[in-house]
């Protein structure tokens, strides 16, 4: 009786939106902090993901794309010449500012900033021909909800395409990804499987399309400073490392100066 409860399941509810709160606070910390950084970051500004995304936008060019999670702006850059406008979304505030101030640089004028969640989008049902997303995802609280907003959001035949750090799937490789993640930026929820993103885009009312897996090299150094990691947590990285045993060590390809391998995931999706 007590599980049906009202009385006692409302507690629960409010400490889910109080967490939910207080991790979109450590985001923002997080990364208002490195928004320049970002702009910069060979990772995030280079990609093979990007023509994939670029010719998906073909003979599409009065769209309007919203760049879910948009960081620094890479997405939004590179597909803002090909379609009518772009839509930069991202919890972080400086990180808009840094995407503005960029456009405005290479003459994107057709770049709008907005601010918020993912899991609670400020726009209309059927507003988007296309949703992006790269490396974003990861920090999500909810992305089953986040996915859901997606849905709501793109018109009927419109695709979403999400880019993000993936999991392996094996209990032993996911401990030590999740981990070096945390310890790397505590803003980090969860690097998801193939298997885990596939049952979210389904429940979500989305149709997969396609998924491929790339592989990505983070060279260390630049890795950690770019989100200012303390150096004590450095150590436990470098520490965990090379404590490892050789199946850890060999999959995520660690090198004598840290610098690793990780998957990538890119899931291509539809709103039938």
């Amino acid at each position: 009786m007590l599980a049906n409860s009202p009385e006692q399941s409302q507690p629960a509810k409010k400490d889910v939106t109080m967490t939910s709160n207080a991790h979109a606070q450590v985001v923002q910390k997080q990364f208002g902090e490195q928004a320049a950084a970002y702009l910069s970051s060979a990772v995030h500004a280079q990609g093979t993901e990007f023509a994939l995304l670029q010719a998906e936008l073909a003979g599409h060019d009065t769209a309007c794309v919203l760049d879910l999670g948009c960081g620094a702006g890479h997405v939004s850059f590179h597909v803002a010449p090909l379609v009518g406008e772009v839509v930069a979304y991202d919890l972080s505030q400086q990180m808009l500012d840094v995407v503005s101030a960029a456009a405005t640089d290479r003459g994107l004028a057709n770049i709008r900033t907005q601010h918020g969640a993912a899991e609670r989008l400020p726009f209309a049902d059927g507003e988007f021909g296309f949703v992006f997303s790269r490396y974003s995802a990861h920090h999500w609280s909810d992305v089953g909800q986040a996915l859901r907003e997606v849905r709501r959001v793109l018109k009927p035949g419109g695709v979403a395409a999400f880019i993000d750090v993936m999991s392996p799937g094996s209990p032993l490789l996911d401990t030590y990804l999740q981990t070096v993640e945390v310890l790397r930026d505590t803003s980090h929820v969860r690097d998801y499987s193939a298997s885990e993103w596939l049952r979210f885009v389904s429940d979500a009312g989305l149709h997969t399309r396609s998924y491929s897996r790339q592989r990505l090299q983070l060279e260390y150094s630049s890795w950690v400073e770019r989100m200012r990691t303390p150096q004590n947590l450095r150590v436990a990285i470098r520490e965990l490392q090379q404590a490892m045993g050789a199946e850890v060590r060999e999959y995520f390809e660690i090198g004598e100066d840290g610098t690793f391998s990780t998957d990538v995931l890119v899931l291509w999706a539809e709103k039938k």
